[in-house]
Order: structure tokens, then sequence, then C-alpha cells
């Protein structure tokens, strides 16, 4: 044997030559002898083998490791995807809300700290928050109600801010903006300089007091507030906590309905809805006796009579300072309704009014008294009584002067019913 270059050859001592094989040498390695393929018999060569022939010992080899490789690949994104469901999903329903065609303006916690100095100035406290009043960089004043109650989550909160930015009326409390921070829930509203209805018409409060004009149309302005919740709007919306305390004025005495808190929203094909009850005692409609009782709009009518009642009469509808006999405003006009003519004794101090103004108020009392009927079918719509106190359309000639007293505690206060905790379409502003 005789190595020459980096050829081998080998003599076997036969005849004829063998053929030589080529031996490639690695570099850093020592050259190997490759033993050459023993002659084949009757002097056949076999073919050289393919490149594409891969011995049939390893597709088992490599389809294994193929499928080891996948299943490593897509347990890594699993795992990579729980964790960012798991670690980011309120950053990613913090991002889907900004993209939602037509809300509201979107603050953060910092901007409204700094517009309320920390929250410093309380407004009032209601049954799902605080309000506290601030003012933005540009100088529009804001009320800004900070929600207390965490069981809500962020896509019903969407659903919230979404159904009250819908709400378009002068006679509405217009929402500005809202923070949705990790837990922190807010909605902004426009600032009402007067503040809510009862520091004005009660002449115990404050000393305050609004002439006939001034009460007339602000009893014109929630009639049509409610006229577009009921009849006017994309959906019929029950407000179901009509009262004094709820209805604010800006600095024009001009009367605007606040805090759906409690409210039902429904499809405008659907005439009633069956609910708990909810709202405050002394406003509630006799309907909500009936456990789970189907409930419509006409329960807010009711709610707008006893508001109507203490608007013209100046006094609350249950008032404990007053003798036996004068305690309950609604029994005071059931035993002066057997003469019509005389409901207006319900009213002190009628020496304070022309001749005129107590024909209009007189008018007022029959509209209440329509508003207060026990049977809800016989309850105008509030439509129907805009037309009244315009002067398009009679008082009904059929009042019944019995109404049911069956809930007549009405403590001062914003205490309220609610026997369930509202729905994801529940409308939360200012208290």
């Amino acid at each position: 044997m005789s190595i020459t270059g980096n050829k081998t050859v080998v003599s076997s001592g036969h005849a004829e030559p063998t053929p030589s094989t080529t031996v490639i040498i690695a570099p850093s390695l020592s050259p190997q002898v490759k033993k050459p393929p023993s002659p084949s018999p009757q002097g056949i060569t076999p073919p050289s083998p393919s490149p594409q022939d891969t011995p049939p010992s390893l597709v088992p080899f490599t389809a294994g490791v193929l499928l080891i490789i996948s299943f490593v690949v897509i347990f890594i994104l699993k795992a990579r995807w729980h964790g960012k469901s798991e670690q980011d999903q309120q950053d990613v329903e913090d991002d889907h809300i900004k993209h939602v065609p037509g809300m509201p303006v979107r603050f953060s916690y910092q901007e409204l700290c700094v517009a309320t100095d920390n929250f410093n100035e309380r407004l009032g406290r209601g049954g799902f928050g605080s309000v506290f009043k601030g003012k933005l960089g540009d100088g529009t004043q804001i009320a800004v109600k900070r929600l207390e109650k965490r069981g809500q989550g962020m896509s019903a909160f969407l659903a919230e801010a979404e159904a009250i930015g819908s709400l378009h009326h002068f006679n509405l409390v217009r929402l500005i903006g809202f923070c949705a921070e990790k837990s922190s829930r807010l909605l902004v509203f426009e600032y009402l300089s007067n503040g809510s209805l009862d520091n004005w018409i009660f002449t115990n409060v404050q000393g305050s007091f609004l002439d006939w004009q001034t009460r007339k149309e602000i009893i014109l302005d929630i009639a049509k507030g409610l006229a577009y919740l009921h009849e006017y709007c994309r959906h019929t919306i029950i407000h179901l906590d009509v009262k004094p305390q709820n209805i604010l004025l800006d600095s024009s005495f001009h009367a605007k309905i606040a805090d759906f808190g409690l409210s039902k929203l429904i499809n405008r094909d659907m005439s009633q809805v069956q609910i708990s009850m909810r709202g405050t005692p002394g406003y509630l409609a006799p309907e909500w006796r009936q456990p789970l009782g189907r409930i419509t709009v006409k329960v807010d009518i009711y709610s707008f009579g006893i508001v109507l009642l203490e608007i013209v009469c100046a006094r609350r509808n249950v008032d404990q300072s007053q003798p036996e006999s004068a305690f309950h405003l609604l029994t005071m006009l059931q035993k002066k309704g057997d003469h019509e003519d005389g409901v207006i004794d319900i009213v002190e101090n009628l020496d304070e009014y022309t001749r005129s103004d107590r024909e209009e108020i007189t008018r007022m009392i029959k509209v209440a008294a329509w508003c207060l009927q026990d049977d809800p079918e016989r309850r105008p719509l509030v439509s129907t009584v805009l037309k009244v106190l315009e002067g398009v359309m009679e008082v009904d000639s059929n009042i019944i002067y019995r109404f049911s007293h069956a809930m007549i505690s009405s403590p001062p206060g914003n205490n309220h019913i609610s026997s369930a905790p509202p729905p994801a379409s529940v409308l939360s502003n200012p208290r």
C-alpha cells in the first residue's frame, strides 16, 4: 500500500486493478483510509447511491424531530399569548374603549385629579358614588362623579358611557367625558351652578323661594326631558328615580334631569319590562307593590306627578313638620278632589298669587292628579302632559281623586330603594 497525495492505492495481488476511492480529509484530522466496496459478483458494479435517497432508518427519526419542534413552538406561543391575556387584558380593553366612535372625551385619572384639586370639593353623595366640582384647563367647570361600586367591569362601563353619551337634549345633564383606568371609573358632566331643585322649591330650605313663573318653566323643562327619554330617543329609557334631588338647575334656572343610576333602557318595541323595585319612597307608583311587576314608563309619570305637586305647593309630599291633617299632600288633594275648584286650597300663601296665576295653578294640580292615577293606563304620556301645559289640550275630565297610600314615607335626602344591582345597560349620572 502506498499513499500519494490525497489518493490511497491498494494492491491486492490480482492482475486486474480495483477501483480507487478518494478520501476527503477534514481540517485538523488525520487522513483516514476508507475501504473500497467488495467487487460484485460476476463483475457487476452496483450503482452509486443517489443523494436524494434517504436510509429508511432516518425517516421516523426526522419526523419525530419535526413533531417535537412543532410542539415546542406551539407551547411557547400559547404560553406567551396566555401571559399577555393575563397581564394585559385590562390594557387591551382600555385600548378598545378609545376606538368607539362618538364616545365622549376620555380623561386620564391624573387629569381629573388636577381638575378637581385632588377631589377636594364634594358637591354631593349618592347611592353609586360622590360628585366633585372641578375645572378643566380651558376654564370649563365640571362635575366629576366617582363611581364607588366596583362590581361593574370595563365592558359594562363602556356600554354605560356609550348610552349616556348618546343622550343629547337641553333638558338632560350633558356627559362631557369619562375616565377608565384599572379600578377607577369616573364620569365627567357639565356643572350646573344652582344645584338641585330641592334646594329652591321648599320654603324652609336655605330661605330660597322661586316665583310662580320660574316654577312653571321648571315644570315644562322636566316634562320635555322626560318626553325625550320616553318617546324621542333611540331607546326607551325609564328613569325610575324622578325627584327634586335629581333635577339640576343652571345659572338661568333651566331644569335638567340628572342621575340615571337606576334607569332602565329597553328596546322601543317593548312597552313594559319586568324588574325588581327601585326608586325613592314617596315617589314610587302603586304598581311597584306587585312582586316583579310589569313596569312601564308610567312609573315615571307618577313620580313626575308628585314632583309637580311639590313644585306648585312649595312643600314636600310628606312633611312631618305639618299638622296631622296636612301631613300627606295626596291625602289633602284627595279630600279637596270632590270639589275640583277647591283643589287649589292645598297651596299655602295663596294671597301671593294673582288671579291668572291661580287659574294656572289649578290647572297644574289637575295635571298632577291625572299623572297620579292608581291605574297606569289612566295616566297620560309625557307628550300629552306637555300639550296640556302648553294649552293645546285640556285636562282629562274623568280624573279619579282616590290615591294609593301604601308607600307614604318620603325621607328627605337621597335615600332610595334598589333591591337588585343595576344591569349593564343602567346609566349613571350625578345623584
